[in-house]
């Protein structure tokens, strides 16, 4: 591809990618995925979505590349598993959490690393790296919900894009990022609502405030402040 990977344009070009360039991109990234999940003769799930393996052209349109952990999921499955491999095939940062337990790639999980992929681009950072805040390390998903929570979330945005951005898309991805790293795979967009989202037919979607806690096997949707208060309940319960 003439402008090679998104990878290289984040990190490794002396000019800065602009904002135009960064939405048409996740815009494009979407729509290949919705293909790949809904419109192709056959379900596949890509893998490893990440910014390497997303290509550009001319005119900085997206394609994805590297499927070589692409597989096909037959009619009746919803899911597919490798057996007999050590690990997870992916990578770091971008692997969806009931992966390291199932073993299984699904639509959601490549949702997942989709959501990791629209946080590097508007925040111009590896979801790989920790972020330093204090004494803390933080992954990049959990510095972006952070924000979040206090209003603050357009901090998250690239400082090398020097404010030159569409402060409402900004928030618009932000929050598409989050919803689409939900640690509760049901939880997580799906393509179409993605797509719609990105095109601006839908609202953005709504990201409670703190994040949810990952539970295996799943029990739901649970928040850092509902696990305190149904400890709470458990231990005036166990009082009376």
């Amino acid at each position: 591809m003439p402008n090679g990977s998104l990878e290289k344009h984040l990190y490794e070009s002396s000019n800065t990618l602009n904002w135009r360039h960064r939405y048409k991109i996740l815009a494009g990234v979407a729509s290949a995925l919705h293909y790949l999940h809904n419109d192709f003769d056959q379900k596949v799930v890509h893998r490893d979505l990440k910014a390497s393996n997303i290509l550009l052209d001319s005119g900085f349109n997206a394609r994805l590349g590297d499927f070589g952990l692409a597989r096909a999921i037959e009619d009746e499955r919803n899911s597919y598993c490798e057996l007999g491999v050590a690990g997870v095939p992916g990578t770091m940062g971008y692997v969806a959490p009931e992966c390291f337990h199932t073993g299984k790639a699904t639509p959601e999980s490549d949702v997942f690393g989709f959501g990791a992929v629209v946080l590097e681009v508007v925040c111009g950072k590896s979801p790989g790296v920790k972020i330093q805040l204090g004494d803390n390390l933080l992954t990049l998903v959990d510095w972006v919900w952070m924000l979040h929570r206090e209003g603050r979330i357009q901090e998250a945005v690239d400082d090398r894009l020097n404010d030159d951005y569409e402060v409402e898309e900004a928030k618009r991805l932000l929050l598409l990022g989050l919803a689409c790293s939900n640690v509760v795979d049901g939880e997580r967009p799906q393509t179409q609502t993605i797509c719609q989202i990105i095109a601006e037919t839908l609202p953005p979607p709504h990201v409670p405030p703190f994040k949810p806690v990952f539970t295996w096997p799943s029990l739901g949707v649970f928040t850092y402040n509902s696990l305190d208060s149904a400890f709470s309940n458990t231990t005036s319960s166990s009082r009376i």
